[in-house]
């Protein structure tokens, strides 16, 4: 109902009371279908034509504008033209459409039912997300006949109660699903004292025009009971939304046969009720463009007009709706701060980023703070989780090694931290893996920041303790893990010897580059190259050689023999110095190797070692007269040197994504080049000459 007429039938409600007779009224608001037989009777039952009155007056303010227009229309035919003028200037204006219930969207009848349930207006900056709403929506209408439960889950700040509220706004949803409205209950944590105080609120909200209760329940147990009464006789077919629910137990107290919205951070909060049961997932964030969009309407900017900061800040924000607004209401204060908001977000400065909003809480690390504190006994093993890799889906076997618990134990533990968004879940085939929101972990690693480096030692210690000097093997689930992170897991633990004596290893050498190759340990040769030299500059040289050098080798099936392949290194190579011993050991056992006697007439195994690529190297080859080669790679460059010298001769950025093949000539005037841009350029005529 609009609010202007809403507002004219309250302030001519005393005289309609007075002097209206309701039978012949209601005979005419029956027949166009805005009160039931059941509404008659109850008007029926009032003692004086006074409470019969104020009875359908207080009906008709429960209706909509299409209630009021025959109202006035009854009034009209049956003689009371006086009464009927007082609410001409408030009637609504009301559409053609011949089937009200198909309008979708907020009309002023929903508007008027959500704020009469206490259902949260959008925020003062609010983007729509429509896929995520009409999912919501779709699930609500399966409660259309039946008493149910839908719970909306998601992780802190994902933006669950916002969606939840907007969902609701339509008329369709709710002259379909909930014509007896809809009740909001902001729950948040309580305990059994503060559950009691809101039931007792909301049974005092559905009691406000029955004297059927003058008293307030004493007891969880008696306001149950009342709220099952109070919805199935006065409310029946409305929609109960209990809103940041933390504790299972108190949907119990909720529990009374009718329709349930529920927003929570734990998918699985509603196991312990029964009846239908629906959920659904908030794990999407918001685009690139939405978040732009929120910064945008912050700052009463256009998109195009913002700053180069605000693409990174929403990068930084990680499609969180908490995280975005929190800036965006900063930056509306204080407009010149765009680069300060970004070092602080990425400098993990959470604590720093506050603002009151029209989010329950004013910084992130008190959202992410309030799910972590309710994970008691598990709080320890979710720290334990700061030491992961963002992007990196860890396999449960490696949280059973760092746990020392059977794999069962640790799915189950891992299961608590999924049901309260606080951990996802990828599951593959038989096999979990899980992993963090880049958010979370970037909480966790700044609020565990000075353990971090025990964490880490603590991993490695439980990898040394299950696999005692070996390897894992191709076929045990978490090989892949260990073969990739147990380097940085010894990085940030400042295991520097143990760092040593993994990564100048032809054991380790031939068992990370059959499974994986050998471009990412030389990656790793580069990235551990400040601690790897501060124990042997040379040594690490060596083994950064010897795979470059034979690497093209070291891929092809069957994997070759790596100690004969070290054999042909430099007598002066710790790669030759491990694989004669290796090959003096195994030929006690019958096996032959061949020595490169002559290996010292040679002043260098390779004439020609350049790095003319700030990035990996996707394609070289020489030209036909030998002179020059060209290369290219992943930083969208090509490169051409001399081949005797490595001296460059110049360099080409004539593409806008990786430059992936390159090809001279025949008569070597010409380069051609192919890239993942779709490009193919061969005008580089002038440039050889």
């Amino acid at each position: 109902m609009d609010e202007r007429t809403r507002s004219c039938l309250l302030q001519n409600r005393s005289a309609l009371e007075q002097d209206i007779k309701t039978s012949y009224i209601m005979d005419h608001l029956i027949s166009e279908e805005v009160l039931s037989l059941e509404d008659e009777q109850k008007v029926k039952a009032q003692f004086t034509q006074k409470e019969r009155a104020a009875l359908l007056i207080t009906l008709i303010l429960q209706k909509d504008n299409c209630a009021v227009i025959s109202f006035y229309n009854a009034l009209l035919n049956e003689g009371y033209k006086e009464l009927a003028a007082l609410l001409q200037d408030g009637l609504p204006i009301i559409s053609n459409s011949p089937n009200k219930t198909s309008i979708d969207g907020p009309t002023a009848y929903v508007q008027t039912i959500l704020c009469e349930g206490g259902v949260p207006q959008r925020p003062v900056v609010f983007v729509d997300r429509p896929e995520l709403v009409l999912t919501i929506r779709n699930v609500l209408y399966k409660l259309e006949n039946d008493p149910g439960w839908i719970t909306i889950y998601g992780m802190a700040g994902c933006g669950k109660s916002v969606l939840a509220a907007e969902s609701l706004r339509n008329h369709k949803v709710i002259t379909t699903c909930f014509p007896g409205g809809v009740h909001w209950v902001a729950v948040g944590k309580q305990d059994r004292a503060g559950i009691l105080v809101k039931l007792q609120n909301l049974c005092s909200r559905l009691n406000q025009e029955s004297n059927t209760y003058p008293s307030p329940p004493l007891n969880i147990e008696e306001a149950r009971d009342r709220l099952r009464f109070l919805m199935a006789r006065k409310y029946p077919r409305s929609l109960l939304v209990l809103d940041d629910v933390w504790d299972s137990w108190v949907l119990k107290c909720f529990d009374v046969q009718c329709r349930v919205l529920i927003t929570s951070r734990d998918k699985s909060i509603a196991d312990v009720v029964t009846g239908n049961n629906f959920s659904v997932s908030v794990q999407s964030g918001l685009t690139n463009d939405k978040g732009l969009e929120v910064l945008a309407r912050f700052v009463n900017l256009e998109v195009s007009s913002l700053p180069e900061e605000a693409h990174s800040i929403v990068q930084e924000c990680k499609g969180s709706p908490l995280v975005v607004s929190l800036i965006g209401a900063l930056l509306r204060e204080f407009p010149k701060r765009w680069k300060y908001y970004l070092s602080q977000l990425q400098n993990k400065q959470f604590k720093r980023i506050r603002k009151s909003s029209s989010y329950d809480y004013e910084a992130l690390d008190e959202a992410m703070a309030g799910s972590i504190e309710v994970l008691d006994d598990y709080k320890e093993y979710y720290k334990d989780l700061s030491i992961l890799r963002k992007d990196v889906k860890v396999p449960s076997k490696v949280l059973s090694i760092l746990w020392a618990l059977e794999t069962e134990e640790v799915e189950d533990i891992l299961q608590v931290f999924v049901n309260k968004s606080l951990l996802f879940c990828d599951r593959n085939g038989k096999s979990f893996h899980y992993y963090l929101h880049d958010l979370q972990l970037d909480f966790l690693t700044e609020q565990y920041r000075n353990q971090l480096p025990d964490l880490h030692a603590k991993m490695v210690q439980q990898y040394h303790k299950i696999y005692r000097g070996q390897f894992p093997s191709p076929s045990d689930e978490d090989c892949m893990y260990w073969y990739s992170f147990l380097p940085n897991h010894m990085a940030k633990a400042n295991m520097d010897k143990e760092l040593y004596s993994l990564m100048f290893s032809v054991d380790w050498i031939k068992a990370k580059t059959e499974l994986m190759g050998p471009a990412q340990l030389i990656n790793d040769f580069v990235e551990y190259r400040h601690i790897l030299d501060k124990e042997n500059s040379t040594v690490r040289e060596n083994f950064q050689e010897f795979l470059s050098l034979k690497g093209h080798l070291l891929v092809q099936k069957p994997f070759p023999d790596i100690v004969q392949l070290g054999l042909c290194q430099p007598d002066s190579s710790e790669v030759y110095r491990q694989a004669k011993l290796q090959a003096v050991e195994r030929a006690k056992k019958g096996a032959v190797y061949l020595d490169w006697m002559n290996k010292k007439t040679l002043q260098n195994l390779s004439r020609l070692v350049v790095r003319p690529h700030s990035d990996a190297v996707f394609h070289a080859c020489f030209s036909h007269d030998g002179l020059k080669i060209a290369s290219c790679g992943a930083d969208k460059t090509l490169q051409v040197f001399k081949s005797e010298t490595g001296e460059k001769l110049f360099q080409v950025l004539g593409h806008d994504d990786e430059v992936l093949c390159c090809a001279f000539s025949p008569d070597d005037k010409f380069i051609a080049t192919c890239s993942s841009d779709t490009k193919v350029k061969d005008s580089f005529d002038n440039l050889l000459q």
